[in-house]
């Protein structure tokens, strides 16, 4: 186990509408606001994803799993802010970069898992971004599995 200590910053409320992109919108919040580590929060509703819901096989590089949904859906999430460690990834390098899963579900019918940058809001999604000051970490790439993890710079011993 590693871990880094710091403490609570700065707290934001964010109403996304319909159609929106909520990775695009957190991380356009983070970017204005200069958030680098956070947790995010979300509920309501999801009009279409593509959830990450395991591997396809449970050893070597991951590859994953997806399940898709186009039918309005409701959501509860969490997820968390680091910066963006470098290449190879889809974002530059100190950007902030958001893990975020959730339970997304309609009727019977719920996935659970990592919900992809496709994911649209229905009518409405409220997010609460609660900033971590202090942290020393960032999420980078892990050759092994083939994903951007969380990587502690100054574990306490």
């Amino acid at each position: 186990m590693e871990y880094t200590k710091g403490s609570l910053g700065r707290v934001f409320a964010a109403r996304l509408v319909d159609g929106e992109s909520v990775y695009d919108a957190v991380h356009e919040i983070a970017r204005r606001e200069g958030i680098s580590s956070a947790v995010v929060f979300a509920l309501e509703g999801m009009r279409r994803g593509k959830v990450v819901t395991g591997p396809e096989r449970p050893t070597g590089k991951v590859v994953p799993h997806l399940e898709e949904f186009d039918d309005a859906r409701e959501l509860v999430g969490v997820g968390t802010i680091f910066p963006q460690a470098g290449l190879p990834s889809t974002r530059p390098a100190g950007e902030p970069s958001l893990h975020f899963h959730a339970g997304i579900g309609r009727g019977q019918s719920a996935l659970v898992g990592c919900p992809r940058v496709e994911m649209s809001v229905y009518l409405v999604l409220e997010v609460i971004i609660i900033e971590l000051v202090g942290l020393q970490a960032e999420r980078a790439l892990d050759p092994a599995s083939g994903l951007h993890l969380l990587r502690i710079l100054d574990a306490a011993p």
